[in-house]
């Protein structure tokens, strides 16, 4: 079973919700607003893709921080502290695959290898 966590009004899980949909592909949706950010998931996220991969800078979230929060995402343990307590810096989807591997972002090229 794919798992997707992302926030349903994110434009880039929308496109990834339809993706899935277009090729009749199952999955389960956790909703960061609603379902928060489990502690455990996010560990192996961190464990599987790096903090570097999971902080999205790019985002309004991010821009909207001050220098303190932003100098504290710094290595893996402040990138952890901050985004369980702002789950929007996520880089979205993080996508856990059938085989147990997680991606996060979407890239159809590189999803299309792992359907």
């Amino acid at each position: 079973m794919i798992t997707l966590y992302g926030i349903p009004n994110c434009d880039t899980v929308k496109k990834a919700r339809a993706w899935l949909g277009a090729r009749g592909m199952a999955h389960a949706f956790h909703d960061f607003k609603k379902q928060g950010v489990p502690e455990a998931a996010l560990d192996a996220w961190l464990a599987a893709l790096g903090w570097e991969a999971l902080v999205n800078r790019k985002g309004t979230t991010w821009r909207g921080l001050d220098d303190a929060t932003r100098a504290a995402v710094a290595d893996a343990a402040g990138a952890r502290r901050v985004l369980l307590a702002q789950p929007s810096l996520i880089k979205r989807p993080v996508v856990q695959w059938a085989d147990g591997a997680f991606t996060a972002g979407f890239d159809a090229a590189d999803w299309q290898h792992r359907v």
